[in-house]
């Protein structure tokens, strides 16, 4: 048994809506009030998305980049700010190995982890002269979480009615413990993923024309499934 040494002072709770970017700079200084400084800041924040492009509206998309990207770089902006002051920290970003790759149903979503791969690859030359600031990319292929109970869909107002099972990803805590691996280790960017998701980032990156292939034969099946409502 463990006994945490943290006390209530150690501890800081703040409601945030990456969505409200105006708001982003003062929770930046409500945290640095309460700590006097920020070691790593982790962006964990977005929703996928579960439709097919020529059914879906293209405020979708909008609602899309202005969560998953531009929410994410907003509250980077501040907390970098510090740490560039300070010489030090950790920049952490959830990115996915959508990222990395293409997959059906998920056009929007795969758009905008590819946005936050090329913000933050060009952030981090932009860093040279702060050996000591780390930017670090997690794409974490499919988990354990509630990502599939809040996707977005062909338009904003409409929910997914099935979310099947999950059985199959990895754990929530099996991902969180590699992503702790990856953080302390300064890994540039970490696929977490169990096979056979992580052998296709493989193939994405070294055969693309294999992996094209595999995703159509793949795709169909899963767009398929989808339309068929499994």
């Amino acid at each position: 048994l463990e006994i945490s040494s943290l006390s209530e002072n150690d501890i800081l709770v703040l409601r945030l809506d990456l969505t409200d970017r105006s708001s982003h700079e003062a929770a930046t200084n409500s945290v640095l009030k309460h700590f006097g400084k920020i070691d790593i800041l982790v962006n964990n924040g977005g929703r996928s998305q579960r439709s097919l492009f020529v059914d879906t509206n293209l405020d979708v998309y909008n609602a899309i980049i202005e969560l998953n990207y531009l929410g994410t770089i907003s509250l980077t902006k501040y907390v970098l700010n510090h740490m560039v002051q300070r010489k030090k920290g950790k920049v952490v970003t959830v990115s996915s190995v959508m990222g990395i790759m293409g997959a059906p149903l998920a056009t929007g979503y795969c758009a905008s982890k590819h946005a936050l791969q090329g913000f933050f690859n060009s952030l981090r030359t932009e860093l040279t002269d702060y050996p000591e600031i780390s930017i670090i990319q997690i794409c974490p292929g499919p988990v354990q979480s509630q990502i599939i109970q809040n996707v977005f869909t062909e338009n904003l107002a409409k929910s997914l009615e099935n979310s099947g099972d999950q059985s199959h990803k990895m754990p929530t805590d099996r991902c969180a413990r590699l992503t702790l691996v990856s953080m302390a280790n300064d890994v540039k960017e970490a696929w977490i993923s169990d096979h056979p998701y992580l052998a296709v980032c493989y193939l994405w990156q070294y055969a693309p024309t294999w992996a094209w292939w595999l995703m159509n034969r793949m795709g169909k099946r899963r767009i398929h499934n989808f339309k068929s409502g499994i």
